[in-house]
């Protein structure tokens, strides 16, 4: 059984859609981010960084507990272990590593960057606006991809789709002019957040 802490962040996101895709029986743990919940002496035990997701494993590898935390490794941990979502054809893996590195250095700091200004006490104008351009530009550039493929990294789904669609889907939520003019990101949304898996998965 594995034990999920996270919230309703786009990481939280990303490590429950893909136990729940994966289907690994888990138990989710909800962590009050508002109230410190990732800064209690329990939590920063198994991630003194005091960041969620976190996944404890008690049939980890060889059999032993495993601690797993940052969203991506938990998503590769997951596809690995359930043998699912990430392509075995070395001609389809460069293809699935674009995409995937892309959600995870591209899309989701660039959220967490602009979230950050616009909560700030005095955000600063030109800062803010000068993320939000780049952030348009990747996704035009998503777009662009989506309107020749039907996922993110080709023909199947895989842990790219699901990386991307955790950022991606809160943007809309949040801050949704920043989605706005990408009709090919908007089919893929919706084909995504329509997989069962993914819609329970959202319900934080």
């Amino acid at each position: 059984m594995i034990d999920l802490y996270a919230a309703g962040t786009s990481n939280g996101m990303r490590a429950r859609i893909a136990l729940e895709e994966c289907g690994l029986p888990y138990t989710f743990h909800p962590v009050d981010l508002a109230n410190g919940g990732n800064k209690t002496p329990e939590y920063l035990a198994m991630n003194p960084n005091g960041q969620i997701p976190v996944i404890v494993d008690s049939d980890g590898p060889g059999g032993k507990k495993l601690t797993l935390s940052q969203s991506l490794a938990i998503m590769v941990y997951c596809a690995e272990k359930a043998g699912k979502f990430i392509p075995t054809d070395p001609k389809l893996r460069p293809a699935f590593s674009q995409a995937f590195m892309s959600a995870a250095t591209d899309m989701g700091p660039m959220l967490g960057t602009i979230f950050g200004i616009v909560r700030s006490k005095d955000p600063h104008r030109p800062t803010l606006e000068m993320f939000e351009s780049r952030w348009k530009e990747y996704l035009k550039v998503w777009d662009t991809t989506l309107g020749h493929q039907r996922f993110a990294a080709g023909k199947v789904v895989t842990i790219a789709d699901f990386a991307l669609y955790g950022t991606v889907a809160r943007t809309k939520n949040v801050l949704p002019a920043l989605c706005e003019g990408v009709p090919n990101v908007d089919r893929w949304l919706g084909e995504i957040g329509a997989r069962p898996a993914v819609a329970r998965a959202m319900k934080f």
